[in-house]
C-alpha cells in the first residue's frame, strides 16, 4: 500500500476518476443522446429538426453574431488596458488587475441584476444593446487578464533591439508587440467567445426574456424534457466550440512563427 501511494503516477487516479465522471460521461451521455430516438433506436431526426426548423436556426446564427460583436467590442477595449496596465509599474497594475477581477467574485446573476438595476435607474431600455453592454462587462476581465499576462513576460530586450534597429514605436508595436502578444489575444478571445454563445441567464435578464439565445434553446428544450433534440443542439454547439478552437491555436502558432521571422 505504502508503495502504491510512493508512486507519482499513483496520485493522478482521483484527477483521472473525476474527468471519466464528470467530464467524459457527459459528454457520452450527449453524443448518445444527439443521435437516438424517442424509442431509443439509432436517428438522425434530431438534427434534420434542427435544420428543417428556421427558429432554432436562426437563433443559433444570431448567437454568432452576438458573440462576435461581443468579442469585437471586448477586444476593443481590452487590449488598450491590458497594454497600458503592461507598462505601469509592477506594484500598481498589480492592484488595477485586481479591481478589473473583483467583479468576478460576485456571482454573474447577482452581477446581471445590478446591471438590470443600473439600466432602470437610468430609465434605459432593456434590449439587444443592454444585453451586448451586459455581455461586455461580464467578460471583458476574461479578455483583459490573458493579454497582459502575455504583455507582461515579454521580453523588454526585443523591443530595446527594435528601437536600436531605427524602427519608430508604431513598427515595433505592428512587428513586434502585437505579433508577439497573439497567444492572449487568442485566450482571450476564445474566454470571451465561446461562453456568450452558451449563455442565457444574461439574455434572459438584460432582456426580459424577449431575446433568445442558443443556450437558451437548449435549456428550454432540456427542461421540457426533449433531452434528446436539447443533446443534439448541445453537440452542433460543441463541434462549433471545438472549430473555433483548433483554428484558434493553428492562428496561434502562425503567429508566433511569423513574430519569430519579424
Amino acid at each position: 500500500m505504502l508503495k502504491f501511494f510512493s508512486r507519482r503516477r499513483s496520485w493522478s487516479i482521483p484527477y483521472v476518476i473525476f474527468l471519466a465522471v464528470f467530464v467524459v460521461m457527459p459528454l457520452v451521455l450527449v453524443l448518445v443522446y444527439a443521435f437516438q430516438s424517442e424509442s431509443g433506436g439509432f436517428s438522425l431526426a434530431n438534427f434534420s429538426k434542427f435544420i428543417n426548423q428556421p427558429e432554432a436556426a436562426n437563433t443559433f446564427i444570431y448567437s454568432i453574431g452576438i458573440a462576435l460583436i461581443t468579442t469585437i467590442i471586448s477586444l476593443a477595449l481590452g487590449y488598450p488596458a491590458a497594454y497600458i496596465l503592461s507598462r505601469m509599474r509592477p506594484a500598481r497594475a498589480r492592484v488595477v488587475v485586481m479591481l478589473f477581477i473583483l467583479p468576478m467574485w460576485i456571482n454573474v446573476l447577482v452581477r446581471t441584476l445590478a446591471t438590470v438595476a443600473l439600466f432602470d435607474f437610468l430609465t434605459l431600455p432593456l434590449g439587444e444593446g443592454a444585453l451586448i453592454f451586459g455581455m461586455v462587462y461580464n467578460f471583458l476581465p476574461f479578455m483583459i487578464y490573458p493579454i497582459y499576462n502575455v504583455l507582461q513576460k515579454m521580453d523588454p530586450s526585443l523591443i530595446e533591439a527594435a528601437e536600436d534597429l531605427g524602427a519608430t514605436p508604431r513598427q515595433v508595436f505592428r512587428h513586434v508587440v502585437f505579433p508577439l502578444s497573439m497567444p492572449g489575444i487568442v485566450s482571450g478571445v476564445m474566454m470571451v467567445f465561446m461562453p456568450t454563445i452558451s449563455t442565457f441567464a444574461i439574455a434572459e435578464l438584460l432582456t426580459m426574456n424577449n431575446i433568445k439565445l442558443f443556450g437558451t434553446t437548449i435549456q428550454e428544450n432540456v427542461n421540457n424534457g426533449m433531452w434528446h433534440y436539447g443533446a443534439a443542439l448541445s453537440l452542433i454547439m460543441l463541434v462549433i466550440i471545438g472549430i473555433t478552437t483548433l483554428f484558434g491555436d493553428q492562428s496561434t502558432e502562425d503567429a508566433a512563427n511569423d513574430g519569430g521571422l519579424l
